[in-house]
């Protein structure tokens, strides 16, 4: 009952016309942007996220309109994936495995149609999820102390940036990266200026945000600008799209399972919508067996990815709402949102500001229906969008990025520090070390050590206490698992391209 009370609440919210109205901009948008090929949803997140500031979003409006995009991103990864064989994002890169085939076998319509069902079994169910399994989660969070906290940090950065790169040295590396930005500024103990340079721009830190828009949007640029030049578009061609009502029929119980798989490997930290994605579609391939003819152009290889991935993203706010640990690479940019607006994620999150938890909850649900009305009569017009050029989108891109941040700052010197950000990521990627794990370390460094700080405390100085209890003990154990276990599943979940052999 108390479950439905607060449902009831969020509704209140998120039926407002006002946030409605963003709900539907966020899918729009969201759409658009997983559309283009590379941008992603943290990206895509990163980029808009100064335009809340520049519109003046309360916590409750901002989190609705960036979930919405996080969640339109989800769903408009599928289309270039289908009709071009390049992936919208990482977790859309299964969906080529049969999408492009159907498309080349003239049934592009079906398998987008599909996708954008399949997508919406997905990430509803995965809301169910979310609303039915958080608030559980956040009053087993109550039973965390510093150690706890101190290894669930850890178990973050070992499994986000496990499944992040193909080098753990290179994702240990920009880990550190992170925490050693997340150092700059003043110690909060003895008061002394760390690793500033005598600059006192920097002594109160690293503002995360002009990190986030550089090593994501500003980063970007440089790439697009690097990879497509001032002409590049991409043309596409589209035949007429129906409802495939007999595949949809044929492929419910797969959009089931896939979902169930998805969204548990969503509220993994660090495993998110690539391995949900990943796990879907071999499993599906299991059931069906050699006669399945996944690879070849069927339904269920395009259904079982897409609903898996959605309901990944789904499952990756469960930790990020209840623990106020990222389960995704979007959700840590979700959280430097959160953490910006003065909103702190974790147990009490769902009893001092319910509206937010609630009303965000309630917008999702609201927003996949909408994605699913707007991604089935309006796939036409998303299919467009690849065909804009890159000197139309990068400007746009760049002003808002600029805009928003000195809107939220008044600062140049942060407009020059996020131009920095820009190289740095720019140069990171270039050199295959992942980004993530450096924003993860520049918004999880402070408590981390804070973590470490109370438990030091709290030990008189005994290290044996990060091991005290056994809550700490599982997530250590977990933790290095995560960081091993990659090494092993690499080869697999890198290679999908001996799947369709």
């Amino acid at each position: 009952m108390d479950i439905l009370a607060n449902l009831a609440v969020g509704f209140g919210v998120a039926l407002s016309p006002y946030t409605l109205m963003l709900a539907v901009i966020g899918c729009f948008l969201g759409t658009i942007i997983g559309a283009l090929p590379g941008l992603g949803p943290s990206n895509g997140v990163a980029i808009l996220i100064p335009l809340t500031f520049t519109l003046g979003l309360d916590a409750t409006s901002a989190l609705v309109l960036m979930t919405s995009v996080y969640y339109g991103a989800m769903y408009g990864g599928r289309i270039s994936s289908i009709l071009l064989n390049i992936p919208g994002d990482e977790p859309a890169l299964m969906t080529t495995l049969d999408g492009y085939p159907m498309a080349k076998q003239g049934r592009a319509g079906e398998a987008l149609v599909l996708s954008g069902v399949a997508s919406f079994v997905g990430a509803f169910l995965a809301t169910i999820g979310l609303m039915l399994l958080a608030p559980m989660l956040a009053r087993v969070a109550y039973l965390f102390g510093p150690a706890e906290y101190f290894a669930l940090y850890l178990l973050a950065f070992c499994t986000l940036g496990g499944m992040a790169s193909n080098n753990q040295a290179k994702s240990a590396i920009a880990s550190c990266i992170g925490l050693g930005i997340a150092m700059i500024g003043v110690d909060d103990n003895s008061g002394l200026p760390r690793l500033t340079g005598g600059n006192l721009h920097l002594m109160d830190g690293v503002d995360f945000l002009v990190a986030i828009v550089g090593l994501f949007a500003i980063a970007e640029v440089f790439f697009f600008i690097e990879s497509h030049g001032k002409g590049s578009s991409i043309g596409v061609k589209l035949e007429k799209v129906a409802i495939p009502w007999k595949a949809i029929m044929a492929c419910k119980w797969t959009m089931l399972r896939s979902s169930g798989v998805g969204f548990i490997a969503g509220i993994l930290p660090g495993a998110g919508a690539s391995l949900g994605s990943f796990l879907a579609y071999m499993s599906e391939k299991s059931i069906a067996g050699d006669k399945g003819g996944f690879g070849t152009g069927v339904p269920k290889g395009v259904a079982a990815p897409e609903a898996g991935n959605n309901a990944a993203a789904g499952g990756a706010l469960v930790p990020m709402l209840t623990l106020g640990v990222p389960g995704s690479g979007t959700t840590a940019v979700l959280l430097a949102l959160l953490m910006t607006l003065n909103i702190t994620p974790g147990p009490t999150l769902f009893t001092d500001r319910p509206e937010v938890v609630w009303g965000l909850i309630a917008s999702l649900l609201i927003a996949n229906v909408v994605l699913l009305l707007m991604n089935v009569p309006l796939v036409k017009i998303f299919v467009k969008v690849l065909m804009v050029p890159a000197w139309i989108l990068l400007p746009g891109v760049t002003m808002i990025s600029f805009v928003g941040i000195y809107s939220l700052s008044g600062s140049y010197f942060d407009l020059l520090l996020m131009v920095g950000f820009g190289v740095l990521g720019y140069v990171l990627r270039k050199l295959d070390v992942p980004t993530v794990p450096v924003i993860l370390g520049i918004l999880l460094g402070g408590h981390m050590e804070d973590a470490l700080r109370r438990a030091m405390v709290l030990s008189d100085g005994d290290a044996l206490f990060l091991f005290s209890t056994p809550i700490a003990i599982g997530l250590w154990i977990a933790a290095i698992a995560g960081f091993i276990a990659p090494m092993f599943l690499r080869s697999v979940l890198r290679k999908p391209q001996a799947i369709s052999d």
